[in-house]
């Protein structure tokens, strides 16, 4: 299973939750920031339905796979 990590980060004069090099919308406060990534990670876990996806790669192929409803990736937040 894959885990990936929020940060919380001053950003566009206010504070945003960050994944990697992308940012969320900027929030007034820390606190706004941390309740949205907190959220955010929340949701992830909620179970979906199986479906079957297509998405092209970064070598321009596309490519077809089975998402797993309950196939979520561990998440937290830091900062």
């Amino acid at each position: 299973m894959s885990s990936i990590h929020y940060k919380i980060v001053q950003h566009d004069g206010g504070w945003a939750y960050k994944l990697g090099d992308v940012f969320s919308e900027p929030f007034p406060t820390h606190d706004a920031a941390l309740r949205a990534a907190k959220r955010v990670v929340h949701e992830l876990q909620i179970p979906g339905e199986t479906v079957t996806i297509e998405y092209q790669d970064a070598d321009g192929a596309w490519r077809t796979e089975l998402a797993r409803g309950l196939d979520h990736p561990e998440a937290d937040v830091s900062g």
